[in-house]
């Protein structure tokens, strides 16, 4: 050994910390959860044969009942599917802090199904849920709102607005193209 270095030994530590998320808190995600793909939801709606996408442009018309039900404006455009007398719209809304994917079966101006597809909130994941989405069949649209009441989630009040703006502006949209 050289001389200074006598005797000193040099340790190494190596520290790793590892963050694992809690399996018992389904709602605290660090990425989406990704319940259905949109273009499985479509598939299914049409029996595994969906039609082609079609292009609802939004008209200055329709900017003001739009408005009165998001609260907002939305694009310029909406993406559908129509076919069998049905309607199919894959919608966007926030929650509290992001976008919440809903997909939305309309046939005779009422909802048949509703499915949250994409799910990026750390709370009110209960709105995934049949139990909660079953309320909104056979709602139909009664002025911007919704013919009937939707129950609501404690923790998740946020996250089931978001859902009846998108299921009111489901139906309005359905009702531009009927």
């Amino acid at each position: 050994m050289e001389s200074g270095n006598r005797g000193l030994a040099v340790r190494v530590v190596v520290v790793a910390f590892v963050f694992v998320a809690p399996a018992s808190k389904p709602g605290s995600v660090l990425a989406a959860q990704v319940l259905q793909r949109p273009s499985a939801f479509i598939a299914q709606a049409f029996g595994g044969a969906p039609p082609r996408a079609r292009i609802l442009p939004v008209t200055s018309a329709m900017r003001g009942p739009i408005s009165r039900i998001m609260g907002r404006g939305i694009g310029s455009r909406v993406r559908y599917w129509k076919g069998g007398g049905k309607t199919v719209w894959i919608l966007n809304e926030i929650g509290k802090y992001k976008p919440i994917t809903t997909g939305f079966v309309i046939s005779s101006g009422s909802i048949r199904r509703i499915k949250v597809l994409i799910y990026r909130e750390s709370h009110g994941f209960e709105v995934r849920y049949p139990a909660f989405t079953g309320q909104f069949r056979g709602a139909r649209l009664s002025g911007a709102r919704l013919s009937r009441g939707i129950s609501s989630i404690s923790g998740a009040t946020l996250s089931v607005n978001a859902l009846k703006r998108l299921a009111a502006l489901a139906l309005y949209l359905d009702s531009q193209v009927r």
